[in-house]
């Protein structure tokens, strides 16, 4: 396991679109979930632990943060066949374990997470209304270890842009496991 640094936000990038399928059995645009005040898309899996630390905060960031009309959605892109705990079956537990309030997506030919330049589990990318990327850091300072007690960097970051269209000019970059990549 690798640890990586998420790049610093590229303010103004648009997101890019994608259509993909969640572990209901539907498929998901960005269309479909974008927030009439911003979105969250988040690159997670199911194994690191990094993303099993905050699993938690994930859901009661995206509950806070749909009370102020940010969508949230999450995409594994991660190779299961290398990495079986991240396949498009096992997402479907994870999110019904941690009682996801927002769209699991897979990302099976990872072209969605190399449209958005996704690098690590977790990784945030924060859209204002216009899907315009305003936020790319980290959820809070706590890593891998399960905290409870920190500052809500991401909460803060997207209430922020919820409210005004902009981001905090100041980001601490995510940071956790490398993105499995499936070989060339």
């Amino acid at each position: 396991m690798v640890a990586l640094n998420t790049p610093v936000c590229d303010f103004g990038r648009p997101a890019p679109d994608f259509s993909l399928p969640d572990t209901e059995g539907r498929i998901v645009s960005l269309a479909d979930i974008r927030g009439p005040r911003g979105t969250l898309v988040m690159f997670i899996c199911n194994h690191c632990p990094y993303v099993k630390s905050i699993a938690h905060k994930l859901v009661r960031d995206a509950r806070d943060l749909a009370e102020l009309g940010v969508s949230t959605v999450a995409i594994c892109s991660n190779d299961a066949e290398t990495y079986p705990e991240d396949s498009f079956e096992k997402m479907g537990e994870f999110a019904r374990a941690h009682g996801f309030p927002f769209p699991y997506l897979h990302d099976a030919t990872q072209e969605v997470a190399r449209a958005y330049g996704a690098v690590c589990t977790p990784d945030f990318f924060g859209y204002n209304a216009d899907l315009e990327l305003q936020y790319r850091g980290r959820l809070d300072a706590a890593g891998r270890e399960r905290r409870d007690d920190l500052p809500r960097e991401l909460y803060e970051a997207m209430k922020q842009v919820a409210l005004t269209g902009r981001g905090p000019a100041e980001q601490t970059p995510s940071i956790g496991c490398s993105i499995k990549w499936r070989a060339a």
